[in-house]
């Protein structure tokens, strides 16, 4: 079986939604899936005004189709609300294709956040366009909540995972990580794109002990750097150098108060890493009460508190999260709607090369 996974978001980008994708698609032989990828590059594009690393594809049905007819999907995924969505989904209404999308970006308030257009109209616009699937992913209890009482429906449950081989705690006698070394004590750390709807500059301007590092790049590094001008600002890390960044801090501090969920949250939780967050959708799901962070409308608070959070307790709650069952759910939702009631792995030594069960 083939499945189209169509989305906006993808190299360059480094993001949630790109490493969920590259996930997702890992594991697809294991159930019986061959994933293919729709992007912007397989249409000509343009960089997004300052957002040069996200790219918006001049995407049309007729285009879709031109590609669809080499790809012959079996199953169709739309992970981005963007023109190469929006087309996709276009030429699934036209030719009767069912398909599911995921709903991965709170873009009515990141839209308000730079311009004066009212959130009732973007989530208008977003009812429509997940409407027509015959499901719609989301990541937490929280958002679905949210989204069913904005009147969204077909709300199906995807939740994310971990590399806990590669983010993990560093032995007691490691040193520092390079980029760490030296620095006053303790270190809060936050990661992730630097731009105004991430909201960094509520942590940049906490009055806190020791030192602040954000890792991450973005259209906002310029203007954050001026407000802190104490803070490291460290670039873009992946792999090995970022797990290294993580494992060194004391405490994440995660700031944002639209993401849906906060891959980021999992991954500094799996290096032993407390997190303090605002009690927002992705915080309040991740963390919760499990006691691995601090969730409080005084972010300076919740940061100083996390101190004090031992950092077994935290590795013990990302253990929890797995990509294996993040991948379980989003093949069970993409056969659910397609047809089908379940997807399971077969036993491993099984000799059939057809690993999936549908039924």
């Amino acid at each position: 079986m083939r499945l189209l996974i169509a989305t906006d978001a993808w190299h360059p980008q480094v993001n949630g939604v790109v490493r969920s994708l590259e996930n997702m698609a890992a594991a697809g032989a294991a159930y019986g899936f061959d994933p293919v990828f729709l992007t912007h590059q397989d249409f000509a594009s343009l960089p997004l005004p300052g957002y040069p690393e996200i790219r918006v594809a001049y995407a049309t049905k007729r285009h879709v189709a031109r590609l669809w007819d080499d790809l012959q999907p079996t199953h169709v995924h739309i992970s981005t609300e963007g023109t190469v969505g929006y087309a996709t989904r276009r030429y699934c209404l036209a030719h009767g294709r069912p398909f599911t999308t995921s709903y991965h970006t709170r873009f009515p308030e990141y839209l308000s956040a730079r311009a004066p257009v009212p959130e009732t109209w973007s989530y208008a616009w977003l009812r429509r366009f997940h409407g027509a699937a015959n499901g719609t992913m989301v990541s937490t209890p929280s958002l679905e909540r949210d989204l069913h009482a904005r009147g969204f429906t077909n709300l199906m449950r995807w939740t994310r995972g971990v590399d806990t081989e590669l983010f993990r705690p560093r032995p007691p006698d490691a040193p520092d990580a390079p980029d760490l070394a030296g620095l006053p004590r303790p270190i809060f750390l936050s990661v992730g794109r630097l731009a105004v709807e991430k909201n960094l500059e509520a942590f940049l301007r906490l009055d806190l002990p020791g030192t602040k590092v954000v890792v991450g790049d973005g259209p906002d590094r310029a203007r954050l750097a001026g407000i802190a001008p104490a803070a490291r600002f460290l670039g873009i890390r992946t792999g090995a150098a970022l797990a290294a960044l993580y494992a060194a801090a004391d405490v994440f501090v995660f700031p944002s108060l639209t993401d849906t969920f906060g891959i980021v949250l999992l991954e500094a939780l799996a290096c032993g890493v407390p997190v303090a967050a605002y009690p927002v959708t992705g915080p309040l799901d991740v963390i919760g009460r499990t006691g691995a962070g601090v969730l409080d409308h005084d972010l300076r608070a919740a940061a100083l508190a996390a101190l004090a959070i031992p950092r077994e307790r935290c590795r013990s709650e990302a253990l929890r999260y797995t990509w294996a069952e993040s991948a379980r759910q989003f093949y069970d939702n993409i056969a659910q709607a397609h047809g089908s009631t379940s997807v399971r792995v077969r036993a491993a030594g099984t000799p059939s090369r057809g690993i999936v069960e549908l039924g």
